[in-house]
């Protein structure tokens, strides 16, 4: 009875506590929030499920808009742009499952979550944040510029902005790599198949974001990794438009470090919080949606450098490419798919003409000073 009493007392004081870390709406305190990035704290901490939805969006996000086409020039070209990946938050980054106590998965808010209906008893679980809660869509800005020639193209992607209230620090850099294979057997089709193309890309992110909350002493780090190879698929039923579908692999990591110290006082009292002076240690390591990618984009090639693209993508969730700002120009002109035939000796839909043989006309005059020579040797005879 004894330890009955003792452990009916502990889930009291728990319960207790975590009623009181909610704010007077039901929202999860900030306290509870960044706790669950401390792998070590009791209760509130060792809650990968809880901030999952922040790596799910942002590994996405940055996994997108590599690629702007599938066609990647012999001459020399320079892009830039500022491409914008746009994710709606929906349901299922606001909830997540989790066992209890018995073994028995339930619904639980995440961090994106709703917040706890205070006309109801508390039910021990952590509620969402307000601020996050109020959301609508996802999105990261970065700046990306390219180069290519002789069918290789190199991308570069950067970001980085000063500390700005609560934000610390925010920083991405990003370098892809694309080559296309058209120019080998483009050459080969009819006419009408001739605007298609294949090209292999690949895609890396290392971002980092610092948060350092109201009352709170240090500051909590998000570092972001992320990866993305794909095979692009392109075709221009005119020269202008170019319909891309894209096939692959992604993967997104966020390893969170940092030391936070609450100093905050209770609002109603003046007093000092429950979590005053409470450290956490952010240690948890999440991945996102780790896996296929599917990515289906329509480029527009207008006038000399005009090059925006729009469509989805798809991992686990779909996020809408806008890369509307983006442009693009070449310095000379490629081959056209009949040139390089004609300069093969190529025929569509026949045998090869024979090559020219560049030695036929030396052999041609050699025969004839032979002739020569064996008339003269007769006449002497």
């Amino acid at each position: 009875m004894k330890k009955l009493a003792k452990l009916s007392s502990i889930v009291a004081l728990l319960a207790s506590a975590a009623s009181f870390a909610m704010d007077d709406q039901g929202w999860a305190s900030t306290y509870e929030s960044l706790a669950a990035f401390d792998s070590k704290i009791p209760v509130y901490g060792n809650r990968p499920g809880y901030v999952k939805p922040i790596i799910t969006n942002l590994g996405n996000v940055l996994n997108s808009n590599w690629f702007v086409s599938a066609e990647v020039a012999k001459s020399i070209s320079f892009e830039a742009g500022l491409p914008i990946s746009i994710i709606p938050i929906n349901d299922d980054d606001r909830s997540f499952k989790e066992k209890n106590s018995l073994g028995v998965a339930t619904d639980n808010p995440t961090i994106f979550g709703e917040n706890h209906d205070m006309t109801q008893p508390y039910d021990g679980r952590v509620y969402g944040n307000e601020t996050l809660n109020g959301l609508g869509v996802f999105t990261y800005p970065y700046l990306q510029i390219g180069a290519s020639m002789f069918h290789a193209r190199a991308v570069l992607r950067w970001m980085m902005l000063p500390a700005i209230s609560e934000l610390r620090g925010f920083s991405d850099f990003g370098f892809g790599l694309q080559y296309s294979f058209g120019h080998l057997f483009q050459y080969m089709l009819p006419p009408a198949a001739q605007g298609l193309n294949v090209s292999l890309g690949f895609g890396y992110n290392t971002s980092s974001i610092s948060y350092r909350p109201e009352d709170y002493k240090g500051q909590l780090d998000l570092d972001i990794s992320t990866l993305n190879i794909s095979l692009i698929l392109g075709y221009k039923p005119v020269k202008f438009v170019e319909v891309m579908m894209s096939l692959g692999y992604q993967s997104a990591e966020m390893a969170s470090s940092g030391k936070l110290t609450c100093m905050a006082l209770d609002k109603n009292t003046g007093l000092t919080s429950a979590f005053y002076g409470q450290t956490i240690n952010p240690d948890l390591t999440v991945k996102g949606n780790n896996g296929f990618r599917f990515g289906l984009e329509v480029a527009f090639h207008l006038g000399a450098s005009f090059n925006p693209v729009v469509g989805l993508d798809y991992a686990g969730k779909t996020s809408y490419t806008t890369n509307i700002l983006y442009f693009k120009q070449q310095f000379g002109t490629d081959k056209t798919p009949d040139e390089i035939a004609k300069e093969k000796g190529y025929v569509r839909g026949g045998n090869p003409e024979p090559a020219e043989d560049k030695n036929a006309s030396v052999r041609e005059k050699a025969d004839e000073a032979y002739e020569e020579m064996n008339d003269e040797t007769n006449n002497e005879e």
